[in-house]
């Protein structure tokens, strides 16, 4: 994971791409080869003074920082942690068929649908007890992200993220821009901006996720986030009128949109909001790490998707969440018991941000007092917001998001009009993958 000078930061595009590309057929067709196994054997955590934990932590500042968590842990506790660490990108593509062998007491995972498709398919064990003693660090929107359809808990979150609107303060301040709060108040300004020389809306896809962030923010903002979420999660149909009513709105905003955009990968686009060419910028808080310049990142700020339906407002905010969920050879283990409720003080997560101040916690009683301005900014956010996002390709399957809604999303970009038509495809080719 990439630091920023703001402390501020996500996977970079390769990262991303593994997010994305997590799976597929390996994450969700069905068990293969398990290449990747727990340390030792599905008993290794029997021990009451052993937790195993299987982890997707391989870049050596997350790998540092969880060492400090579990250190911690066993200095309180007498329990030793064992460790099981995968390159991030194997992890993921394997995870299915470590899931159903011998996997470990306890795994590092994502928040959303993909913790809730192996909490349905018995691959996870409920936590509710845990939730008991930790409920109350986190807001009402983290525990339901934490809940697997059947209403129980399975994960404890740790760590998070915003997706949204970036500008320069220097910029809004010389030009007298003021912050929009609503969809029309938001053209009105990308108007002027073009009228001042500007690119409005900083813009680039040729990684193919970052539209995918774009089509969700208009999506819960004009829908609502239960519409959302079954559309991810495919129960909604990709015909119906709400969906086509985002691309409607999408396609008027797309004038304002950076011209290139199919060459441009995101770091060239925020090149453009560095160099005051571009007025505005819709992604995570990685954006920040490509201002290198302490005094052009401390001009850097950011405000909510503006309200598009007054019945939804702003309550929703796409928050990728990283966390912890118990596999079905951790359950019933007290050492398993006593780490998960270790994980889900603000203490844990405090000790876990001073090695990685990249992203922030996912309690809403962890310390702010060494955040940035834009941590502080980013943690309210996401403390205040009802309800968690946590992108399309973590909200839905992954093998819809990489081979349908990508390249399907970049069509709609390069020629906006047949959207019936493409839509009528998304939801042909919907119904096959997540009939499998």
């Amino acid at each position: 994971m990439d630091l920023s000078p703001s402390g501020l930061s996500l996977p970079s595009p390769s990262r991303r791409s593994l997010l994305r590309g997590a799976g597929g057929a390996a994450l969700l067709a069905g068990a293969g080869i398990p290449l990747l196994s727990a340390c030792g054997s599905s008993s290794s955590g029997s021990d009451s003074k052993t937790v195993s934990v299987g982890s997707n932590d391989s870049d050596a500042v997350p790998k540092k920082a969880y060492a400090a968590v579990y250190d911690a842990f066993k200095k309180q506790s007498g329990i030793t942690v064992d460790v099981n660490t995968k390159d991030h990108n194997t992890f993921q593509e394997q995870i299915n068929s470590y899931l159903q062998g011998t996997p470990d007491d306890v795994f590092k995972w994502f928040a959303g649908y993909r913790m809730q498709f192996f909490a349905k398919k018995g691959l996870a064990s409920p936590i509710d007890d845990v939730w008991d003693k930790i409920g109350g660090n986190f807001p009402d929107a983290m525990k339901k992200l934490s809940k697997g359809e059947d209403g129980k808990y399975y994960f404890v979150p740790m760590t998070t993220y915003p997706w949204a609107v970036f500008y320069r303060k220097s910029v809004f301040q010389a030009k007298g821009y003021q912050v929009p709060t609503t969809w029309d108040e938001l053209v009105a300004l990308c108007k002027k901006m073009k009228k001042d020389g500007l690119v409005p809306i900083a813009f680039g896809d040729k990684d193919a996720w970052p539209a995918m962030g774009t089509f969700d923010q208009i999506n819960f903002r004009l829908n609502g986030y239960d519409f959302h979420v079954e559309l991810m999660a495919g129960k909604a149909a990709w015909t119906d009128a709400k969906v086509k009513a985002v691309f409607d709105h999408w396609a008027e905003l797309l004038p304002y949109h950076q011209d290139g955009f199919m060459g441009r990968t995101w770091q060239d686009a925020a090149q453009t909001l560095v160099s005051k060419k571009a007025g505005m910028y819709l992604l995570g808080t990685f954006v920040a790490q490509q201002f290198t310049n302490k005094a052009d990142l401390d001009d850097l700020d950011f405000f909510a998707f503006p309200e598009i339906n007054s019945a939804y407002g702003q309550d929703t905010v796409e928050a990728p969440t990283d966390g912890f969920m118990v596999s079905k050879a951790g359950k019933g283990k007290a050492g398993m018991v006593k780490l998960m409720e270790y994980l889900g003080t603000p203490g844990a997560e405090e000790l876990y941000l001073k090695g990685d101040p990249s992203v922030v916690a996912a309690s809403s009683k962890a310390s702010t007092a060494s955040y940035t301005p834009l941590q502080k900014k980013a943690f309210e956010m996401i403390s205040n917001a009802k309800s968690l996002t946590q992108f399309m390709d973590r909200d839905s399957r992954p093998d819809f998001t990489s081979t349908v809604m990508q390249p399907s999303l970049q069509k709609f970009l390069q020629n906006p009009k047949g959207v019936d038509s493409l839509l009528a495809s998304i939801e042909r080719q919907k119904k096959t993958i997540f009939a499998s």
